[in-house]
């Protein structure tokens, strides 16, 4: 059996279990009740139901049974935007809800199910589930996503990002307005202290860097321009959580659920913008962009109305 003991974030205060069970520890719905269905839940020792509200602050306790590995099964995903395709690499303009690649627990749709039911081949080096995966975004992060289809273009992509060589620019929708308005946020990340599903800036982390630029400010949030450095998971949400301008939309790390249920998001105003690195066959630098996806578009355009 597996376990997490967490107290509830303010954000998912009234939330229904299976939602919340979605949203903390990346479980499917499906799944979440599974595990709710099989008594696997419980708040400050209570057993819960799956349509049960959360309370902010009680302590949650969820055990569940582990999944068999995860493997690649093609489901086509009709939003998955193909930005760049070749013998080498394929670039795809990811959408929210899907994972780059399988994991225990998730049951929805991935990017490399997505380009198996589309007919693509992509490079064999990595753990099975991870074929081809050179970087991540988080299932409620779209945008850019580049992805090898030849072990060539996966040994030199994967050095590249390991190095630094690549350029990722992210696009960024936060709570208040940073002062300064621009700046760079230099501190390590790892795993939260006591919350093994969560990361925060910590002594003992991975050196993190992530870059700024305020482009336009609004009656309480501002929408920001991200270089990053380094890729830790979840950088740009932890980085501007611990500057105290959380993603809108990200309770998780603070974000105001109700000014996301007012700007109708249900997930964090973050997207993979643009993305540049050297082509792994030819050598030449090529640099792709992403527009906003719809959900992220109508916040935006709600807030410039305010």
């Amino acid at each position: 059996m597996e376990s997490r003991a967490l107290p509830v974030p303010d954000g998912l205060d009234g939330s229904r279990v299976d939602s919340a069970l979605a949203k903390l520890l990346g479980f499917s719905r499906t799944f979440a009740a599974e595990v709710i269905d099989a008594g696997g839940v419980t708040l400050d020792g209570r057993v819960m139901g799956k349509s049960d509200r959360l309370r902010a602050g009680g302590w949650l306790d969820v055990s569940w049974a582990p999944k068999r590995e995860p493997e690649i099964v093609p489901i086509a995903v009709p939003d998955l935007g193909i930005v760049y395709d070749d013998d080498d690499i394929v670039v795809v303009d990811k959408p929210s809800g899907v994972a780059a690649h399988p994991s225990v627990g998730w049951e929805g749709p991935t990017v490399l199910g997505a380009l198996a039911a589309a007919g693509y081949r992509i490079a064999t080096t990595g753990a099975a589930e991870r074929q081809g995966v050179v970087h991540r975004l988080d299932v409620g992060t779209s945008g850019l996503m580049v992805v090898a289809k030849t072990e060539r273009a996966y040994t030199v992509l994967k050095r590249a990002f390991k190095e630094r060589e690549v350029e990722k620019i992210y696009h960024a929708v936060v709570q208040g307005h940073p002062d300064p308005l621009a700046g760079t946020i230099d501190a390590p990340i790892g795993r939260h202290p006591s919350h093994s599903w969560k990361f925060a800036v910590t002594p003992t982390g991975k050196d993190s860097v992530t870059h700024y630029e305020t482009l336009e400010a609004f009656r309480g949030a501002s929408l920001l321009e991200i270089h990053l450095e380094t890729g830790r998971t979840h950088q740009i949400r932890v980085h501007m959580a611990a500057h105290r301008h959380p993603c809108v939309g990200d309770p998780l790390y603070g974000g105001d659920p109700v000014l996301a249920a007012r700007l109708g998001l249900i997930r964090q105003w973050l997207h993979a913008h643009e993305l540049s690195f050297a082509h792994p066959l030819t050598g030449e630098w090529v640099s792709f962009t992403s527009p906003y996806a719809p959900d992220l578009q109508h916040a935006l355009d709600l807030l410039r109305a305010d």
